[in-house]
C-alpha cells in the first residue's frame, strides 16, 4: 500500500515542476519520503528544481538586517544576475533574512536545517526554485547578538552585491549607543575596501611568511624590468606585517636610522624630531599586508590621515573596541565552469 496520496503528488509537483506521473513514480520509489523523492527526480534529471540542482549558482544578493543589539547577514545565490534583480527573488531574500534574524540562526547550515512556515526549509526553497526558475542556494550567513554594552551595526551596498555586519565591545551602554553610528561608517568602509580579517594578530605565521616571500620575488622581478627601462626601482620590503616587527627588528631599525642621520651630518640634538617620523615610515613600508587585508590597519576612506583603528579609538575615547565583523560578497570563492554551448547542443542532438 502506497505511503502517499494525491496531495503528496501535488506538493512534489509544486516543489519540482516535474510531471504528475514522474512525481508519482518518484514517491513510489521513495516509499513516500518527500526528500528522497526530490533526490530521485534529481538523479533522473526530471523537473525544474531537479534540473537546476546541477547548475552553478554564483550570482545573487546579500541581505542585512540590524535592529538593536542584533544583526544578521545572508547571501543567497542564483544562476543569473537577472533573476537576482526580480521581485520574487528580493522577496525570498527578505523572508530568509527575517527568518534568520527572528530565530537567531547562526549560519547557513542552521537556516537550511530549519523549519519555515511549518515546513522544512529545503522544501520551501525547492518551491522557490520551481517558482523563480533557477537554482537557488542559501550559501552563507552570520549572526551577531550583543548585550547592552555592545554596539552593533551593518551596511549593505546599494547593488546588494556586498554587505557587512560589525560589533564593538564598550565600557558602558552609553558608549555603545554613541558608537553605533560610528560602526555604520566603518561598515561602509569595509564594504568598499574588502578587508579579510580584523587585525594582523589573526594572521597565521606561515601565511605571512609565504606572502612575504612571494611579494619580494614579485617586486624583484618587476625591478628587473624597471632597470631595463631605466626607471626608478621599487623598494623591496624586509617585512609585510606588524606581526614580523619584533622588538629586535624595531631596535635595529632605530639603530639604522641613527647611523643614516649621522652619515648625513644631521646634528644629534634634532634627531628626536626626525626619528619618530622615520620609524613611522619604516612601519608603513613594512606592513603592506596589514594595510591591504586588516580592517583596523586600513586607511579610513573618510579620513585617510588615520587608520580605521585610530579613527575608532579617537571617536570612542579609548572606551570601545571593535571585536568582530563579517563581510560577504556575492559569489566569493565559487568557481564557475565555462559552458561550451555548441558541445551541449551537439550532445542533446545525439
Amino acid at each position: 500500500m502506497a505511503n502517499f496520496g494525491p496531495k503528496d503528488i501535488k506538493k512534489l509537483r509544486e516543489m519540482t515542476d516535474a510531471g504528475m506521473m514522474d512525481c508519482k513514480k518518484a514517491l513510489t520509489e521513495a516509499d513516500g519520503d518527500m526528500d528522497k523523492a526530490v533526490e530521485w527526480l534529481r538523479d533522473q534529471g526530471m523537473g525544474a528544481a531537479a534540473k537546476k540542482a546541477g547548475k552553478t549558482a554564483a550570482e545573487g544578493s546579500i541581505g542585512v538586517k540590524v535592529d538593536g543589539k542584533k544583526a544578521v547577514i545572508v547571501e543567497i545565490n542564483s544562476q543569473t544576475d537577472f533573476v537576482a534583480q526580480n521581485d520574487k527573488f528580493k522577496e525570498l531574500l527578505s523572508t530568509v533574512v527575517n527568518h534568520a534574524f527572528d530565530n537567531n540562526l547562526a549560519d547557513a547550515e542552521a537556516i537550511n536545517a530549519s523549519t519555515i512556515n511549518g515546513e522544512p526549509f529545503a522544501e520551501y526553497l525547492s518551491l522557490q526554485v520551481a517558482t523563480i526558475g533557477e537554482k537557488l542556494v542559501v550559501r552563507r550567513s552570520s549572526l551577531i547578538v550583543g548585550d547592552e554594552t555592545t554596539a552593533v551595526n551593518g551596511y549593505v551596498h546599494s547593488n546588494s552585491q556586498n554587505g557587512v555586519i560589525i560589533e564593538a565591545k564598550c565600557e558602558s551602554a552609553e558608549v555603545a549607543e554613541a558608537m553605533t553610528p560610528v560602526l555604520k561608517e566603518i561598515a561602509m568602509h569595509a564594504a568598499a575596501m574588502s578587508p579579510t580579517t580584523l587585525s594582523y594578530k589573526d594572521f597565521d605565521a606561515q601565511y605571512v611568511a609565504d606572502e612575504t616571500k612571494g611579494r619580494i620575488v614579485a617586486i624583484e622581478t618587476e625591478n628587473e624590468e624597471l632597470r631595463r627601462l631605466g626607471k626608478t626601482e621599487k623598494n623591496v620590503p624586509q617585512y609585510i606585517s606588524m606581526s614580523q616587527l619584533t622588538d629586535e627588528v624595531m631596535a635595529k631599525a632605530e639603530t639604522d636610522i641613527k647611523e643614516k642621520l649621522a652619515s648625513e651630518g644631521k646634528p644629534e640634538k634634532i634627531w628626536d624630531k626626525i626619528i619618530p617620523g622615520m620609524i613611522a615610515r619604516f612601519i608603513s613600508d613594512n606592513t603592506t599586508l596589514d594595510q591591504e587585508q586588516c580592517l583596523l590597519d586600513q586607511k579610513f576612506v573618510m579620513d585617510d590621515s588615520k587608520t580605521v583603528g585610530e579613527y575608532f579609538a579617537e571617536k570612542s575615547g579609548g572606551k570601545a573596541e571593535i571585536t568582530n565583523f563579517v563581510r560577504l560578497e556575492v559569489g566569493e570563492g565559487i568557481e564557475v565552469e565555462e559552458e561550451d554551448f555548441a558541445a551541449e547542443v551537439a550532445a542533446q542532438m545525439k
